[in-house]
């Protein structure tokens, strides 16, 4: 009778990877002042994130900068804050999982609805789920013989933390600020012993009035968070994503030294995941030769950070204006550079476009248009590799009257996974009881590749009766070898 014995772990799965989108409103009224909106700035954040039964629940806050020209065309500046809440169902999700939100705002627009301005932003959630979950395996069987083999397991580890930022620099003859908008590039990434240690970049940029009219600042400042984590170990690799909090930007003018005095602060959020590697012996196949033998197999798929690269690169190329730009059009300044791309794993390219305002000036009144400028980077190609991208030094010109080009730096984070699967029993049941062989000599020709096991299956007879009859046999097989065992009357 066939006896199998089982042991059980508990260990964190990756349940899910879901992406959910929706828009954010604002209204301005036009009693306001504003005559144009020039530029919108949005800069997201998340608030909370929880899991429930068939659900994820996220809810953030989004603040636009708004810069327009009022009924005299000075340039103004007013900020307009909005909360909202949203919602990403599948059927897998339960109250006792843990999620991961990265949020991001893309195609702001504005529109006039009847004497009020209404300013839209679509805001992308990308989330992934983690849950926890039971392995199962066989570790000995009564009445049958195991294949057995050591599988690598993983069990993923959730973490986030915040940091405090500071900088501060001069600018000469700048006069105010208008527009701040900053984003954060992770650069490194790797766990210690009880803490997750994350280095990056936050490209800030500025769009500030120097005499009477826009121009553009830009700025790299470093950044470093550790993370307390007690789960954290030494060597793992982590996926993370870092997040701008609570931005803050004061200028402060000396008229005698002709400088300003900019002094910026924030919060960084990083928060993100890791793989707990562990060894475990477990049976893979199983087969009696007094009953057939029939078994529940389970697989596992862990995608694990194996390596993380950064590139960098320059790009000049045509770009496309919303307006029509010529020579009389004199460029001034550009604001809020945010890149837009997908990484394709087949080219190993990342590949978008920057997308900008550009204010210029033209008849004596400031004006602004939506421009993006193409690009494509070069990167290591990889199946399930990520990448994130910034975006700095942005500039545009006319070289022809019509014709406008733009030069910016592109940087890119690229992760590149490994994947780790393993197949293992983990029920194994006795079935129909087997007819003894009357043959006194079996015979079989094994396939390209088989090893003990596999022979002693197909003969039915335990793997050391099998080595003891064909001691010459060196595995794995050819193909053209003989393999028999003698029965005993």
């Amino acid at each position: 009778m066939i006896k199998p014995q089982t042991g059980s772990l508990s260990y964190t799965r990756k349940a899910a990877s879901l992406t959910a989108q929706t828009v954010v409103q604002t209204r301005l009224s036009q009693s306001d002042g504003i005559s144009e909106v020039l530029v919108v700035c949005p800069q997201v954040s998340l608030l909370n994130c929880e899991v429930s039964s068939g659900r994820v629940n996220y809810s953030g806050k989004i603040i636009f900068t708004v810069v327009y020209s009022d009924e005299e065309g000075k340039l103004c500046r007013m900020q307009k804050g909005a909360e909202f809440s949203h919602f990403c169902d599948d059927d897998e999700l339960a109250p006792a999982q843990t999620a991961v939100c990265a949020l991001s705002c893309e195609k702001v627009t504005t529109r006039r609805d009847g004497s009020a301005i209404i300013i839209s932003a679509v805001v992308t959630a990308e989330i992934n789920v983690f849950a926890p979950a039971e392995r199962t395996f066989i570790t000995a069987c009564e009445g049958a013989y195991l294949k057995t083999q050591t599988k690598e397991f993983f069990s993923f580890i959730t973490f986030s933390g915040e940091c405090e930022v500071e900088d501060d620099f001069d600018a000469d003859g700048v006069d105010d600020i208008l527009v701040p908008s900053a984003c954060a590039l992770v650069t490194s990434a790797e766990c210690g012993t009880g803490e997750v240690n994350v280095s990056g970049e936050i490209n800030l940029s500025l769009l500030a009035m120097r005499r009477a009219f826009p121009a553009s600042l830009e700025r790299v400042i470093p950044f470093r968070c550790e993370v307390p984590c007690e789960d954290s170990f030494s060597g793992a690799l982590p996926a993370v994503r870092a997040e701008i909090r609570d931005m803050n930007v004061n200028a402060t003018v000396d008229d005698e030294r002709g400088k300003c005095r900019v002094e910026f602060s924030c919060t960084v959020a990083v928060s993100g995941y890791f793989a707990q590697r562990t060894e475990q012996t477990v049976a893979t196949d199983a087969f009696s030769c007094t009953n057939t033998v029939s078994g529940e197999t389970a697989r596992e798929s862990a995608r694990i950070i194996a390596e993380r690269k950064l590139y960098s690169e320059r790009i000049n190329s045509p770009a496309a204006a919303k307006a029509k730009l010529d020579f009389t059009c004199r460029f001034l300044a550009v604001a809020c550079p945010v890149a837009e791309y997908e990484y394709v794993p087949a080219s190993g390219a990342v590949e978008g476009g920057v997308s900008a305002i550009l204010l210029y000036e033209q008849g004596g009144d400031v004006k602004s248009t939506a421009i993006n400028i193409p690009f494509s980077v070069r990167v290591s190609a990889a199946e399930g590799a990520s990448a994130q991208v910034s975006v700095c030094g942005v500039s545009v010109k006319q070289p022809t009257e019509g014709q406008i080009e733009g030069e910016a730096l592109i940087k890119v984070s690229a992760a590149y996974p490994r994947v780790s699967e393993a197949e293992y029993l983990c029920s194994v049941e006795e079935g129909a009881a087997l007819t003894p062989s009357e043959s006194a000599v079996t015979v079989i020709i094994p396939s390209p590749g088989d090893g003990l096991w596999d022979a002693a299956r197909r003969l039915g007879c335990p793997p050391e009766e099998v080595a003891a009859a064909n001691p010459d046999l060196k595995y794995p097989l050819t193909g053209g070898e003989r393999i028999l065992v003698y029965r005993k009357k």
